[in-house]
Order: C-alpha cells, then sequence, then structure tokens
C-alpha cells in the first residue's frame, strides 16, 4: 500500500510538472492568464437551462471551471462549473480559430474558463453553448480528485474545503442552504421589530454560559481578556439602555472538546425582547423554526436521519420535573432534601459529584433518561435554580425558575429564559456561581460589576433565547456533524 501510493504520489508531482510547463509556455507567449483582471458573465449555467426558450439562439457569457473535456478532432465537448451548476459548451475549431483551438485542446480539467456562444439544444437535446471564444481565465496547478469517487477522506474534505465544493455538489447546496437559513432568519426578525447589533468578543469578564473560555493578552493596555462564550450579557445592557427588542449572530469561543455537534468555536444567535417571558419566547421560538424551515426546505416536516420532525402542530411543552418522572419514573416533587437526592441517584446509578446539590441532580437524571426521547419539538420548562443563575425564579415555587431549554432529535437547539432584572438576586446568584468555582468547576460564572450596576439602573422585564446556528443548520441540511455546516471546522495540526 506504501509502495502504490508512493507512485500515485510521484504521478500526481509528474502531472503538476506538466501544467507548469504549459503555464510557461503561455507566459513566453504573452499569454499569462493571471494577468487577466475581469470577465464580463451575462448568464449562469442554470439560468441559461432555465430560461432556454428565450435564450435559444442568443449570445450568452459564461464563465466557471472545466471540470471534464473531450475532444474529437476538429471539435469538442466540455463541461463548465459555476456558481449554480454546470452546463456543456462545444468548441470547434472553425468557430474560435485554428491557434484557438490548438490552445484549448491543451487546457486542463479545474482550469477556469470563460465561454462566449450561443445557447442552443444539442442533437442528444442536451442545452449547451457552441462557443465563438474561449478565454482561459485562471490556470490550475493542482490535480482535481478522481471525479466519481471525490474526496472520500473526511479529514481531506474539511482542510481543503475549496477542493470539496468543487467536487461535491451535496456540500455547495449545504452552504448556501446556510445562507439561506441565515438570512431567513434576520428577515423574521427585522419583520418582529427585533434590531440586529454587534457586541464585543474580546471581553474581561466572559460570562452568560456554563463554558471555559479561551483567554489571551492585549499588549497595548497589558491586560488578560477572554474571548466571549456568550452573547448575554452585553445585550442585556442594550435592554437596560432602551433598545427593546434586540439580536445578535456571531461567533462564540468555548475551550472545549470536539465531537459531532461541538466546535470550540461556533455561531450563535441571541435574543432579547422587553416586556415579555419565556413564554413569549416560546411563542417566538415555534414561529420563527416554522417560517425558516418552510422558507429554506420548503416544508413544515424536517427529516433527520431516521426521524422526522413535524414543525406544523404546536411544540410539546413539559416540566423537567415531569419529563423525569415519564422517562425515569422518578417523581422530584417528592423529593425535598439533597440525601433523599443522592439516595435516589445511587439507586438508579446517577454519577454524581459532591459539589452537586438537589437540582443538580435533577438535571443530571434528565440528562441521563430524557434527552434522547426528546424527537418531536418539545419545550422542556422550568429548571432548578442552581443551574440557572441568570433566570427569574417562579413566584410560586422559589426552587426553580422561568427557563426552557427547546429540544428536537434528542438535541438541545435553544436555551430561554425570563431574565432575573433584580440586581441584588443577581448578586447572589453569582456569590453561589464564585462559590462552585472555588469548588472546581471550572465552567462557572464570575461575577460581572458592570453588569450589576446596569441592572441596577433598571432593566425592564424581559424574555431572552439563544439558538445554537450550527445545529439548526444540521437538522435543516440532514447533516451528520457539526463540520459538515462549517465552512472550516477547527482541526488539529497536521505538524502535530
Amino acid at each position: 500500500m506504501a509502495e502504490q501510493n508512493k507512485v500515485q504520489e510521484q504521478d500526481v508531482n509528474e502531472l503538476i510538472k506538466v501544467r507548469m510547463n504549459k503555464l510557461a509556455d503561455l507566459q513566453e507567449k504573452g499569454k499569462d492568464p493571471f494577468v487577466i483582471t475581469k470577465y464580463d458573465v451575462t448568464h449562469h449555467s442554470m439560468d441559461i437551462k432555465d430560461n432556454f426558450e428565450e435564450l435559444e439562439g442568443k449570445e450568452v457569457s459564461i464563465a466557471g471551471r472545466m471540470m471534464t473535456k473531450r475532444v474529437m478532432g476538429k471539435a469538442s465537448f466540455c463541461n463548465v462549473q459555476d456558481l449554480k451548476g454546470n452546463i456543456q459548451a462545444y468548441v470547434a475549431r472553425d468557430d474560435i480559430g485554428e491557434e484557438s483551438y490548438a490552445e484549448f485542446k491543451k487546457y486542463d480539467a479545474g482550469d477556469i474558463l470563460g465561454i462566449k456562444g450561443i445557447a442552443f439544444r444539442t442533437k442528444t437535446g442536451e442545452i449547451s453553448v457552441h462557443a465563438s471564444s474561449v478565454t482561459l481565465l485562471s490556470k490550475s496547478l493542482q490535480i482535481l480528485p478522481e471525479k466519481f469517487h471525490g474526496i472520500t477522506d473526511t479529514d481531506t474534505r474539511y482542510r481543503q474545503r475549496y477542493v470539496d465544493l468543487i467536487m461535491n455538489a451535496e456540500v455547495k447546496d449545504t452552504f448556501v442552504k446556510r445562507s439561506k437559513i441565515l438570512s431567513s432568519i434576520r428577515r423574521f426578525l427585522d419583520g418582529q421589530g427585533f434590531m440586529e447589533v454587534e457586541t464585543p468578543m474580546l471581553v474581561s469578564n466572559a460570562g452568560g454560559a456554563a463554558a471555559r473560555p479561551f483567554e489571551t493578552h492585549f499588549n497595548a493596555l497589558d491586560e488578560d481578556l477572554k474571548l466571549r462564550i456568550s452573547l448575554e450579557l452585553y445585550l442585556k445592557r442594550l435592554i437596560v439602555g432602551g433598545l427593546e427588542r434586540v439580536y445578535e449572530i456571531g461567533r462564540v469561543f468555548r475551550n472545549e472538546g470536539l465531537d459531532t455537534r461541538h466546535n470550540p468555536e461556533f455561531t450563535l444567535m441571541e435574543l432579547y425582547q422587553a416586556y415579555t417571558d419565556y413564554h413569549g419566547m416560546m411563542d417566538l421560538t415555534e414561529n420563527l423554526y416554522r417560517y425558516v424551515a418552510k422558507e429554506v426546505t420548503g416544508s413544515e416536516m424536517l427529516t433527520y436521519g431516521e426521524h422526522t420532525m413535524d414543525l406544523s402542530k404546536p411544540f410539546e411543552r413539559i416540566t423537567m420535573i415531569d419529563a423525569v418522572k415519564k422517562y425515569a419514573g422518578v417523581d422530584f416533587n417528592e423529593i425535598h432534601t439533597l440525601e433523599e437526592a443522592r439516595a435516589i441517584a445511587k439507586e438508579k446509578n446517577v454519577h454524581y459529584e459532591e459539589r452537586h446539590k438537589k437540582g443538580d441532580i435533577l438535571n443530571l437524571f434528565f440528562e441521563e433518561f430524557v434527552e434522547d426521547n426528546l424527537i418531536q419539538p418539545t419545550f422542556v420548562m422550568d429548571h432548578p435554580i442552581e443551574i440557572s443563575p441568570l433566570t427569574k425564579k417562579k413566584p410560586e415555587n422559589p426552587e426553580y425558575v422561568e427557563r426552557f431549554e427547546f429540544f428536537m432529535n434528542g438535541w438541545e437547539m435553544a436555551n430561554a429564559y425570563s431574565e432575573l432584572n433584580d440586581p441584588i438576586d443577581q448578586r447572589e446568584r453569582f456569590k453561589a456561581q464564585e462559590a462552585a468555582l472555588a469548588a472546581g468547576d471550572d465552567e462557572a460564572n464570575t461575577t460581572d460589576e458592570d453588569f450589576l450596576n446596569a441592572l441596577c439602573v433598571g432593566m425592564p422585564p424581559t424574555g431572552g433565547i439563544g439558538f445554537g446556528i450550527d445545529r439548526m443548520v444540521m437538522m435543516m441540511t440532514n447533516s451528520p456533524a457539526i463540520r459538515d455546516v462549517l465552512l472550516f471546522p477547527t482541526l488539529k495540526s497536521l505538524d502535530k
């Protein structure tokens, strides 16, 4: 196998050398493709195919990457791939001239061409361009993977996404859909009166989520800074400032592991709306997901793997306690002390740590027994206060808070609160987080004095929510891993 790879590598190096020689020859003749600065494109491939009746017999100008070529004496066919698809071109010596045709025959798969000609249909019925001129716009000096097998090594696909996009139409389609998802989210929220804003990525206090931040040093001020793990605390400051409906779509960074649903940098969307609560956020989430799914996929039914999620029906709403009772057979309404919670955890083989309180253990039960069952769209409500340091307490039961997590396909898709706006209570929650940090929880928050000052100025009752955009894209494109929806995912360096 090693010997075979060595032979293949030698073959590739020889082919690259041939391409380099072709380029040198063009440059000697004063026909260096890299000096060309523009090419006037009138149509893309699918424009011609979709509008052939009105374009037949008319001049068009296309540009793209030549993927295949068939030379047949005085006439040839090639296939050109552009943003929207691909189209065949018929190139004849008598139409483009003997010299141009001789040069065309030397072009390689991967070269970028501009072709001007007449839209027509071949004898076999294929819509094509009958070339009157062919211009080499860029010389490809690398060898594309073999067309029918593409790039089979996933690591190479992620490292060389530019080649992956060329060779795999479904990959390009995924990222076109990702762009559509983002634009449709913006359209929906803009239509609801929300304002898009931008907040800092480099912060002195990375709060708003349970995650370990990346740390860096700012030389100019000789200060340590962190990359944000959340968008929350700055967006709430804007609610204090009177911007009643705000949202941000942006990168956040968490110094955590890599797996099929986690990447250390990912796209989060958070929004905050004054004068509503977590019930308002549930209504918004239902409407947003239906709108985006219909815009992007044309349906309110989403298929992911073996599951089909129905977004047309009202989403289920269930408390965390009821969900644990339903799927684990344990009723935490009947568990009143930490000792009782620890005892039932031991009985059910749920591992907990010494620092965990009753609410933490309830959440461990939820993660162990419930999450994987939440296939259809479901809001899990009313979390224990121990795991929700930024959330309003339920007035009738202050051990729990007005929070929900949105699940589909067994995945957490969003997290929302009736936001805590009591600065005195918030300070106490921060103190509890500081204690957790001291006890070994390196994902706990630290006290943010400026945020507390903002709350002292006064924040109205507010509902807020955070959406994981990458998981949403995975769901709507049936992609198996987060790396499949990130153009350039984080990968281990090849030098290590």
